[in-house]
């Protein structure tokens, strides 16, 4: 049996329709404009660096934009810090220490320091060493993304006033996925 790759792009684009149908409760209050914060979080200056580059990991800037031009550390700060728990918030600031101090470890310099590849090699770790600060950092990374304008129009092809129905078009190979 042959294994079919396909490019990182479009696998996003896959994983952001799947993910679509099942929000966390943190990302659904945010989308829907509502706060649930006891106390809102203020990350620093230098964690809003940090969250910017690491989004920009997961969604690199190609011939559309990437994370951080969609805008997408400003809707991760907004959901943490003030859509989720404190026990929430304090998982996310401890995998933002754990960022740094695994690239401190690694390579002798903070995460946003890095090169790319060096970056990418950290994230991978973080995979494993923080999977819960890393799959929160992805869901919100893909939601914001996908939900900007940048995402919405320049990377899936975009309909802002859907025809008919129609629940099984062929796509052609490189053709964008529609957004709903």
């Amino acid at each position: 049996m042959a294994i079919h790759l396909i490019p990182r792009r479009e696998a996003l684009q896959r994983l952001a329709l799947l993910v679509g149908a099942t929000l966390s409760l943190p990302v659904q209050a945010a989308l829907r404009g509502e706060t649930t914060a006891e106390v809102p979080l203020i990350f620093t200056a230098p964690q809003q660096k940090l969250i910017a580059d690491l989004a920009e990991v997961i969604i690199p800037a190609t011939d559309t934009p990437g994370a951080k031009d969609a805008g997408v550390p400003r809707f991760i700060g907004h959901v943490i810090g003030n859509c989720t728990a404190p026990a929430q918030q304090e998982t996310f600031q401890k995998g933002l220490q754990q960022t740094d101090a695994l690239s401190k470890t690694a390579f002798g310099k903070p995460f946003s320091d890095l090169d790319n590849p060096q970056r990418a090699e950290v994230v991978r770790q973080l995979t494993q060493r923080e999977k819960a600060f890393f799959l929160t950092l992805r869901e919100l990374t893909i939601v914001g993304y996908f939900t900007s304008e940048a995402g919405a129009t320049q990377t899936l092809a975009y309909l802002p006033v859907p025809g008919r129905f129609q629940g099984d078009i062929p796509l052609k190979p490189g053709q964008k996925v529609w957004a709903i």
